[in-house]
């Protein structure tokens, strides 16, 4: 693997990091939502990341890895029944139906992904620095 390949790899790595910062954003804002139907109730989302190889030059053995998003799925825990017969959202028997988000479980997959993406950023600053050491080299 080539230097200038390291920047696509954190490149596509902190692309894949943000929409996970996005997805856990997207869980925590909706982890109070209430319903009176289990099924319209919102669930825990998480991305699903794949790595990519990418032939650079037909025909050649070099090879390029990159990180993707291949899709995002949706928890299928339970959600939370609670009995509360005098909220406005309760069904005929009272329950009120709460998201299955775990507010702590995604503050800590915000703080890994926050220092993934920040290992990143350091990866892309390491490289830029050894490649202008490189050609100051020749001076």
């Amino acid at each position: 693997m080539s230097l200038y390949n390291v920047f696509d790899v954190a490149g596509s790595s902190m692309s894949a990091q943000s929409v996970r910062l996005n997805t856990i954003a997207s869980n925590l804002a909706n982890a109070d939502v209430v319903s009176g139907n289990e099924k319209d109730i919102y669930r825990s989302r998480q991305p699903v990341f794949a790595a990519v190889m990418d032939a650079l030059n037909a025909g050649q053995e070099q090879t390029s890895t990159s990180v993707r998003v291949a899709g995002i799925v949706e928890s299928q825990a339970a959600a939370r029944q609670e009995y509360q017969p005098q909220h406005p959202m309760a069904n005929e028997d009272g329950y009120i139906y709460k998201s299955n988000v775990n507010s702590v479980e995604e503050m800590a997959n915000m703080m890994a992904a926050s220092r993934s993406y920040q290992n990143n950023v350091e990866v892309f600053n390491t490289s830029k620095q050894l490649l202008l050491k490189t050609l100051n080299m020749g001076r």
